[in-house]
């Protein structure tokens, strides 16, 4: 029989030091992710641009698509910083490594590297394995000399061994010490269950450490929300080897997140874990693998979350302008992220000056202009409006003060929306425009599958003759919310609605006592900033 033999071994940064992504293993786990093997490919992609050091790509043998992941990934990916990695287990019980199907279907991948599960709990080996403790050790040792003769690099994680060390801690070092003698390049800790918390972490890897001589390595669920922590503090005890995920995803509540592992390995302890210029790139790679598991990205993410580096208070405003560092823990650019003021009631005359400048608008340092905006929107806001997620809308305002009047490309005469309910139980929805444009007053109908879509077609109707531009432009997204108030069905309503020319998005608010007019209100705001963008002059 021939066995496949692995690629040459392609060194990252610091072979001393390994950061290892694991995102197409363990974080294809979590739930809503169900990853193709084309999906595989392009994240691996993606992680190997970034310069990690190994990505896990699944188990070989278990199932068809991790096996065909493997034979494509050597065929079709030029890996530039990564090394592929298999993932096992060591070899049954009873049997030989050399005999045992699922370890032989490692050796196939053509992985140069693989990572064999491994008992370090001894209540796991005698009731999930229904083995000897003895019988345990020998699984691993026969395993990882097996395929380290075979010549690959061999990584042993000792699932539960966290547990496993409170419950046992010589059966759990006896282990350790075992994978490591018999040729494990590293042995990794593995949190499976995720309970602990970081100074258990420290206590325990320094003991291990010091008590078996391997290197070691930390792997670490979040179900105490001490993923990120834990692995930095295990690095803290002396542990070389990281394992992440992409955005934190994993079983459960997720994995250790690879970003904030990566950025505070480079940025706080000063330890260079990627190819240069690699970290600038980290915000882009996060919101690329979120769009290919088809995952929203979290705005409040560390580092590369929207929202990690916007600021809001006016107080903040007022310091950041006189210098960023004050309120920022680190320069957003460094890893690809940027500075965003938010506009809201809180805004002070700093925020407005501030936000501006973010927007294109340079208010000059008029100070009564800048008062009567933040005066505005202190108003605006206490009917309901919200500038935090319509930048849009808020810029058409700061155009209208600083210029004396509003952006008009088009004047509302009137509109109606007609919802029919039909004895089938169907419904028709239409909608009817009357609008002046360009001196010419014009009326359109069109109909929709709902009130408000019939609204935005009709304007469409409408305009397009003057504005063919509004051809590009699409509603992504559309959010109504109920504000409080005592009045039930009466309460005023506010709507987002998110639109986009194909190439950037932007987004728009409108409020009213009804969610039509509300709508309107912000399907207006979103043709007129669009047309704006376009470099459209304005009618009137």
């Amino acid at each position: 029989m021939t066995t496949t033999q692995a690629t040459a071994p392609v060194q990252g940064p610091d072979d001393g030091f390994h950061v290892f992504d694991t995102t197409l293993r363990d974080g294809a786990q979590r739930e809503g992710i169900n990853l193709t093997v084309a999906d595989k490919l392009t994240i691996a992609r993606h992680l190997d641009a970034f310069g990690v050091g190994f990505i896990e790509g699944g188990w070989p043998g278990a199932n068809p698509r991790d096996t065909e992941f493997f034979a494509r990934a050597r065929a079709e990916i030029d890996f530039k910083h990564a090394q592929l990695v298999a993932f096992g287990a060591t070899r049954r019980a009873g049997g030989t490594a050399a005999e045992d199907p699922q370890v032989r279907a490692l050796l196939e991948s053509g992985a140069p590297v693989i990572t064999l599960v491994a008992k370090s709990h001894d209540r796991h080996v005698e009731l999930a394995l229904r083995t000897t403790l003895e019988e345990n050790l020998e699984m691993v040792r026969d395993t990882v000399s097996h395929l380290v003769a075979a010549g690959r690099r061999v990584f042993v994680d000792c699932e539960h061994f966290f547990d496993g060390y409170r419950a046992n801690a010589e059966y759990a070092k006896a282990v350790v010490r075992t994978a490591h003698e018999a040729g494990a390049d590293v042995v990794i800790l593995c949190d499976t269950n995720g309970g602990m918390l970081p100074a258990q972490i420290t206590a325990t890897v320094s003991t291990v450490l010091a008590d078996t001589g391997a290197r070691l390595g930390i792997h670490a669920q979040d179900d105490t929300g001490c993923a990120v922590a834990n692995t930095l503090a295990a690095v803290d005890a002396g542990a070389t080897h990281v394992q992440c995920t992409a955005n934190g995803y994993g079983e459960r509540v997720g994995n250790a997140n690879l970003f904030p592992v990566v950025a505070a390995l480079e940025i706080k302890y000063g330890r260079r874990v990627l190819p240069d210029g690699a970290l600038a790139e980290m915000t882009r790679i996060s919101h690329a693998i979120a769009e290919v598991v088809n995952l929203t990205p979290s705005t409040h993410q560390p580092y590369v979350g929207v929202s990690a580096f916007a600021h809001k208070a006016g107080l903040h405003a007022s310091a950041i302008k006189v210098d960023p560092d004050l309120y920022q823990h680190i320069d957003p650019e460094r890893v690809g992220n940027t500075m965003r003021m938010l506009v809201s009631d809180m805004a002070g005359r700093a925020s407005i000056e501030l936000k501006g400048k973010e927007l294109g608008v340079d208010l000059g340092g008029d100070r009564a202009l800048i008062a009567r905006v933040v005066e505005r929107v202190k108003e605006r806001e206490l009917a309901g409006y919200t500038y935090e997620a319509a930048d849009a809308s808020f810029e058409l305002l700061l155009r209208a003060e600083a210029e004396g009047r509003a952006r008009r490309y088009f004047r509302t005469e009137s509109w109606r929306a007609i919802v029919e309910d039909r004895p089938d139980g169907t419904h028709a929805n239409e909608a009817t425009v009357k609008l002046w444009a360009k001196g010419e007053r014009i009326v359109a109908t069109a109909e929709g599958n709902g009130p408000v879509n019939a609204l935005d077609r009709a304007l469409r109707v409408a305009l397009e003759r003057f504005y063919p531009q509004l051809a590009k432009f699409e509603l992504t997204d559309y959010k109504v919310r109920i504000l409080e108030g005592t009045h039930g069905t009466e309460s005023t309503t506010r709507v987002l609605i998110s639109t986009t020319d194909g190439v950037r998005e932007w987004s728009t608010v409108g409020v009213a006592p009804n969610v039509i007019a509300a709508s309107w209100q912000a399907l207006e705001d979103a043709i007129t900033y669009g047309l704006l963008r376009a470099g459209v002059e304005p009618a009137e």
